[in-house]
Parts: C-alpha cells; sequence; structure tokens
C-alpha cells in the first residue's frame, strides 16, 4: 500500500512540475503561446484584430475609380449574377471586376465592406517584388544579381554567399526549409507564430547550388524584407509606405510582427483592402503608372512577369500562367498543390496567390483585373488548397466575350486561346 502511495505521489508530483514547468515557459513567451492557442487556420485571414502587434503602412487614398453604369457595363445581368453567386460560393470578403477601364464589379461579402481588411497571405509577396524594383531605381539595392550576402552579411563566409537577390526573388535560393510539423516548438511553427522570425529565416544551410530548383518558401521572401530594412535603414512598413504604398492611390494598410517593435511577416499578413489590391493589379495592368506617373520602372514590371529559369509559371515573386498544369506545385519539398481543373483562356495571365484563394488576376491583353479575397479551405488529407485557380477568371473572361463580343475595348475576346 506503501508503494503504491508513494508511487501515486511521485506521479502527482512529477504532473506539477510539468505543469509549473509548462507555465514558466508560457509566461516567457506569452505572445507565442497565447497565438498558439488561439489561432484557427479556418477563420485567420478574416481576422484583423487577431494580427497583434500591427504596424501601419500609411497610404495616401487617389481619386475614386470609376464604376461603369448600367448603360457602360460590358457584362450582361446574367453574367454578373452568375460571377458574383460563384463569389459568395467561396464566402468572399471581396471581387472586384475591371475591364475597360472602369469597375464592372464591385460586391462585399455580408458583414463586409470598403474599409474591411483581410490578410492576403502570399499575395504580399508580389508587393514585395514591386518595392525591390523600386529601391534598385532609387539606388538603395545595386542590383538583384548582386549576392543577398551583401545586406545579409550572416552569409558572408559559408556556401550562402552564392545566393543572389534574383536566386530569392525567384525562389530558386537552394535553401533547406523547416519541414512541415504539428510541435509546437518546431522551427515550422516558431516561423508562422513565433517571435523572432528572422532567427529562423536565416539559420538553414544551401541543399543545392543556387538556381537548381524551384521551392517556394516563405523564407526567401523574409530575408528579402530583411534586406529591404537594411539597404534603406528603413523600417519595413515605413520603406513601403515612403517608396510604394503612398503612390498607388491606396489606404492605409497593416502588417503583421513578431513582437512589439519586432519584424514584420513580410512574405504574408499584408492586411489591406479589396480596393487597395485592385489598384496594385491596376499598376500590373498600367506598366508601373498611376495616374500617368511612372512609379514603378517599367522594366521591372516587365521584369517581374518574365519566366524564371526553374519554373516556367513564376516570374519574380509573381505567379503566371505560361504552361497549363492541371495541379501546380510549388516546388522540391512543397507538398501541396492548386487545381487547375483547365488551362486559362488567355496565354498572358499575372497573378498574385495567396493561401485560401487571396487572388489578383492580371491579363494585360484585355485590360482586366480581377480581385477576389476571403478565406478559403485547405484539405489536410491530400495537402492541397481547394481554390480552384481556373474558374474565375475563365467565368469572367467567357462572360466577357459572350455579353460584348464587339466592344472596342474587348474585341480580342472574341476567339479564344486554344492551348495545344
Amino acid at each position: 500500500m506503501r508503494i503504491v502511495k508513494w508511487i501515486f505521489k511521485g506521479v502527482a508530483g512529477l504532473l506539477g512540475l510539468i505543469i509549473v514547468v509548462g507555465i514558466v515557459i508560457a509566461l516567457s513567451n506569452w505572445t507565442f503561446f497565447n497565438r498558439l492557442m488561439t489561432f484557427d487556420r479556418g477563420t485567420q485571414i478574416t481576422d484583423f484584430e487577431w494580427y497583434d502587434p500591427k504596424e501601419a503602412i500609411e497610404g495616401k487614398p487617389g481619386a475614386a475609380l470609376p464604376i461603369a453604369t448600367a448603360e457602360e457595363r460590358v457584362l450582361s445581368e446574367d453574367a454578373i449574377a452568375e460571377i458574383i453567386a460563384f463569389a459568395e460560393s467561396q464566402k468572399s470578403v471581396s471581387l472586384f471586376v475591371w475591364q475597360g477601364g472602369q469597375v464592372q464589379i464591385a460586391h462585399y461579402g455580408e458583414g463586409y465592406d470598403a474599409d474591411s481588411r483581410t490578410n492576403s497571405a502570399s499575395m504580399h509577396k508580389s508587393v514585395l517584388a514591386l518595392l525591390i524594383g523600386v529601391l534598385i531605381e532609387e539606388g538603395k539595392i545595386a542590383s538583384i544579381d548582386e549576392p543577398a550576402a551583401t545586406y545579409i552579411t550572416e552569409w558572408a563566409e559559408d556556401d550562402r554567399s552564392n545566393i543572389t537577390i534574383r536566386h530569392l526573388l525567384q525562389m530558386a535560393s537552394g535553401l533547406d526549409r523547416p519541414s512541415f510539423s504539428v510541435n509546437p516548438f518546431s522551427d515550422a511553427i516558431k516561423f508562422r507564430l513565433g517571435t523572432d522570425i528572422n532567427e529562423i529565416a536565416i539559420k538553414y544551410p544551401v541543399l543545392d547550388p543556387p538556381n537548381s530548383f524551384f521551392s517556394y518558401s516563405n523564407a526567401n521572401s523574409q530575408i528579402l524584407g530583411m534586406i529591404v530594412q537594411r539597404a534603406t535603414g528603413m523600417r519595413y512598413a515605413e520603406a513601403m509606405s515612403e517608396y510604394l504604398w503612398s503612390k498607388l492611390g491606396t489606404k492605409t494598410s497593416f502588417v503583421w510582427l513578431d513582437k512589439e517593435d519586432g519584424m514584420p511577416h513580410t512574405s504574408g499578413a499584408l492586411l489591406a483592402t479589396g480596393e487597395d489590391w485592385l489598384r496594385l493589379g491596376l499598376l500590373h495592368l498600367n506598366k508601373g503608372q498611376v495616374a500617368g506617373q511612372q512609379v514603378v520602372p517599367e522594366s521591372w514590371m516587365q521584369e517581374i512577369i518574365t519566366p524564371s529559369d526553374t519554373n516556367p509559371n513564376y516570374g519574380l515573386q509573381t505567379w503566371l500562367g505560361t504552361t497549363y498544369e492541371q495541379q501546380r506545385g510549388y516546388g522540391k519539398g512543397v507538398p501541396a498543390a492548386i487545381t487547375h481543373s483547365e488551362p486559362f483562356e488567355v496565354d498572358d495571365m499575372v497573378f498574385f496567390d495567396g493561401s485560401g484563394g487571396q487572388r489578383v488576376y492580371i491579363v494585360r491583353s484585355l485590360d482586366l483585373v480581377i480581385v477576389r479575397t476571403g478565406p478559403g479551405g485547405f484539405d489536410p488529407a491530400t495537402g492541397s488548397f481547394t481554390w480552384d485557380d481556373s474558374i474565375l477568371p475563365n467565368l469572367v473572361i467567357r462572360a466577357l466575350r459572350e455579353s460584348a463580343p464587339t466592344n472596342a475595348a474587348t474585341q480580342e475576346m472574341a476567339d479564344p486561346v486554344t492551348t495545344e
């Protein structure tokens, strides 16, 4: 009996010690543990308040975008209803369709409006690429072909010194990456929810020489964010506002910090409105111009959408519809894939891709921008996102062709692009 009591007391004491140690560890990094306990993948895109702390990227709202009247619309009422119905079926927060110099559709989900800011997820990467181009133009960065170690001096004495800024932009750095894990103390979880994301981003060695393969990694974009800060001597949000955001006609947006006065997540979590994303799409459509002013060099806008050596469907932090893939993968070491149930209806598709169906689709040949923001699904059984990248853009393009085949701005739509 005494032995049983002794064992019981021992187990109880051990459990008590474990609880005490757990509490001490939690209190020592409460920010991380609070995020870990409250994170919900299903609602995180739309929960603006959850992203704490945040830092503002000051905007400067521009003139209102022209909205087509009923007489000016190039889409039929039935087509508009069908497109909106699809957006609503996907629980979209915002939906915009721009064509022919006007907003053809501006729609918000129930409970949301023009001031609703949601998490862009990886669409942030495509904005980061725009900023890098401006910094090169301003002389803050010499070239995308200079070593990243010029700024990431922690890499100067090892094989990572061969990685250029271009390699990072094209997701071809050759760097190892944190393996997916549900262990709360793993690098993968700490990179997403922790309080020192830079330390994790720059710690990994190279697996293969740079430009050997495409491997989509948030660490590449986080390192680019570090380069922005070190090249400018400014906070990331301050540099983004001064050199890019405040010149687009956008409202003030926010980046999520790893801790108070810490580093923003520069691979995702840019919290902005649907119209802000439309203005970014228009920047691409107009080859870097806003209201007749060249904000981003036209040559850089072309560089962004030039297919990289390791992936014809990827430029500089921006996706392309160059080659049809029914399951568009994210490269070496990434099990997830996005369904493209059919080819895009055009051969010049450019798009921003954010987890869960955050999208900006740009088609210069059709003077077309489509924006969709909102929550999206992920199937853990297959490791795939449930968004189908073909449906929305093809639905809009076909509707434009059917609704206005003789309109001067849409004559090119009459003959669909064929795919061999």
